[in-house]
């Protein structure tokens, strides 16, 4: 996987990841509304997030990236304000 400070520092890719998140809050919400528990939700796009980045960059860089992500998490990383809708 590419070194994250690097891809961080690039506006491109970091749009594409806002634009990316958006559509993925949309069709978050829409699974809610369709009845959908939360928590099916995270663990299926959790599913399809690693199994993209298998493909992507191999299992071995996935692993090395779902190693950081205690620290992330407990770091706050992952806390995000709500997306406007």
């Amino acid at each position: 996987m590419s070194d994250e400070e690097n891809v961080n520092a690039d506006p491109q890719i970091a749009d594409g990841r806002r634009a990316a998140l958006v559509y993925l809050d949309e069709a978050w919400e829409e699974a809610l509304l369709d009845g959908i528990a939360p928590d099916c939700v995270a663990h299926a796009a959790l599913f399809a997030a690693l199994k993209e980045l298998v493909l992507a960059f191999g299992e071995e860089a996935t692993a090395r990236f779902a190693e950081k992500l205690p620290e992330r998490i407990r770091t706050g990383g992952y806390t995000l304000p709500s997306l406007p809708h």
